[in-house]
């Protein structure tokens, strides 16, 4: 991460290795894991036929989780 994130400062560091400790554990996919998560993601069914994915960023935008959203 931090080949790709300046931290300005040491509070932005913090927060910045908290999210990533984060997204490591609770959405990054390990192969060791067959593809699942060490925080056990649920699988999300897509929840209608018109439902779209959306992209959720994380760390600033290097990183996205994906997750459906209902049509209106």
């Amino acid at each position: 991460m931090l080949d790709h994130i300046i931290p300005v400062n040491e509070a932005h560091l913090h927060r910045l290795m908290r999210e990533y400790v984060a997204h490591y554990n609770d959405e990054r996919t390990h192969d060791s894991l067959e593809k699942d998560a060490p925080g056990k993601r649920p699988v999300e069914t897509r929840p209608s036929p018109d439902a779209e994915v959306i992209a959720l960023p994380r760390l600033g935008g290097l990183h996205h989780r994906y997750t459906w959203r209902r049509a209106a």
